[in-house]
């Protein structure tokens, strides 16, 4: 675990996974400008103390695959719709990094090359090396997985120390804490009892990616000022989910 030192951490390399849903702030759909902004600088603080950070971002406030299907949809070209919402997401906070003075790329899983990199998985881990903030777009580039299982496989592939997923809530709870007032919430929590209690921290290929890989996931709320910065330097609330 990180040591208590505000201005140091044991991470090393660690992957912020957020959802589309995060970047929306109080609208109902799209883009937040300034929440995006305030994820950015969130990113920046940790980028600052010297680690190494890659991100996934969800793509679920302009579309969702899985409600694109419910409706009617054919599966995979719900999808492939969901995908190119990540870029657009990916982009948005790409500006705004680079806004703030940090070097990022975007590489996606799906070949665009006038606005993205492709994944070439040793290209990346040379951008990593060289502090840029790398923003992993499109998915696996694969329909019918989730950018949770996308998050865990590129953790896996840059060796990040840990999978760091921001949420609305401080941790993982028994039941969801906005609706039960006697919600309990889980300090630690193994990998195991995340799929047999089926507690929503990620789905369960990504869970059972992360098990297989021992790559710890750290919950934690996106909401709090300072909180992804705090949590790498020993403080703060969160859960970690691990074997």
């Amino acid at each position: 675990m990180p040591d208590s030192d505000p201005d140091k951490t044991t991470f090393r390399r660690v992957l912020l996974k957020i959802s589309g849903e995060a970047l929306m702030g109080d609208q109902g759909y799209g883009l937040h400008p300034p929440t995006v902004e305030r994820i950015a600088q969130e990113v920046k603080s940790v980028h600052d103390m010297g680690v190494e950070v890659c991100m996934v971002i969800g793509g679920g406030n302009i579309f969702r695959g899985l409600q694109g299907s419910a409706q009617g949809m054919e599966r995979t070209t719900a999808d492939y719709m969901g995908m190119l919402a990540t870029v657009m997401n990916a982009l948005a906070m790409q500006s705004a990094l680079e806004g703030l003075g940090v070097f990022c790329r975007v590489i996606s899983a799906i070949r665009m090359d006038e606005v993205a990199e492709p994944y070439i998985r040793r290209r990346a881990v040379r951008h990593l090396e060289k502090k840029r903030v790398c923003i992993f777009a499109a998915g696996t580039g694969n329909p019918y997985f989730t950018t949770d299982t996308a998050a865990t496989l590129r953790a896996s592939e840059m060796a990040c120390e840990a999978i760091f997923k921001g949420t609305k809530v401080d941790g993982v709870y028994d039941k969801d804490p906005v609706k039960h007032d006697d919600a309990v919430r889980f300090d630690n929590v193994s990998y195991d009892e995340v799929l047999a209690k089926h507690l929503k921290v990620m789905d369960a290929s990504a869970i059972a990616l992360a098990r297989d890989n021992n790559l710890p996931i750290i919950v934690f709320s996106l909401d709090d000022p300072g909180g992804f910065r705090s949590i790498l330097s020993g403080k703060g609330t969160y859960t970690t989910v691990h074997a």
